[in-house]
């Protein structure tokens, strides 16, 4: 039997891609004879995996382009913005500096993401030192927090748009580069991989799979 390993996170920094979650169990019911194990971990730990072998295929967040040395496919690709309750100081604006949200408590997603880890390299190449009060790998409880006016919240831009009732979202000048999903894998001539991948590319090209919407929701069929 042909054994692929493959992760079980189909969902990353904030957005969540319904396509990819039921992909897994059509693949297996049009191959029965080919066997999948999931795993879960952070982006950075799943890459490590894919490059040493120990898994044949990942989606992962990430910053900028894929990592390279890899086989990829990109999968969604957005900014991160600051999100701040419509009270804020900063509410009056709709553009805001990384020297400006340094000033302010930090609410954000945990280092192993891709968000994190832009955000933390752009401000330590601009020499900004970080208040970060509340790290959260529940991307809801971050804006929720925000929202009730604890702090900046440094979320993707499809996040601020699921809160915007509630969060005043801003564009970050000083950072330009983004964060998305991308399905990677290490070059092989197995079969199975291959025939995964085509089928991976397939499900991707279905708009309803790239559409990104609150992590743990339901897209609209």
């Amino acid at each position: 039997m042909t054994h692929l390993r493959a992760p079980q996170r189909w969902h990353d920094h904030g957005v969540y891609c319904p396509g990819p979650v039921r992909y897994p169990c059509r693949f297996h019911v049009a191959h029965p004879a080919i066997d999948i194990s999931l795993v879960e971990d952070n982006s950075r730990l799943l890459t490590d995996r894919v490059r040493a072998g120990e898994l044949d295929l990942a989606l992962i967040g990430t910053t900028g382009e894929p990592p390279p040395g890899l086989g990829a496919l990109s999968i969604t690709s957005e900014r991160i913005v600051s999100a701040v309750a419509f009270e804020h100081p900063l509410a009056g604006s709709v553009r805001s500096t990384l020297s400006e949200i340094g000033t302010w408590p930090i609410l954000c997603v945990p280092e192993g993401t891709a968000p994190r880890a832009l955000f933390n390299h752009s401000c330590a190449t601009k020499g900004i030192v970080l208040n970060i009060v509340l790290q959260a790998s529940a991307r809801d409880a971050v804006a929720d927090l925000a929202a009730r006016g604890l702090g900046v919240a440094i979320v993707t831009e499809s996040m601020a748009v699921v809160h915007q009732e509630r969060l005043r979202a801003l564009v970050i000048d000083d950072v330009v580069s983004t964060v998305g999903l991308a399905l990677i894998w290490k070059a092989s001539k197995g079969t199975a991989l291959q025939v995964l991948i085509t089928r991976s590319r397939e499900a991707f090209s279905n708009p309803l799979s790239r559409q990104v919407i609150p992590s743990g929701g339901r897209a609209a069929r």
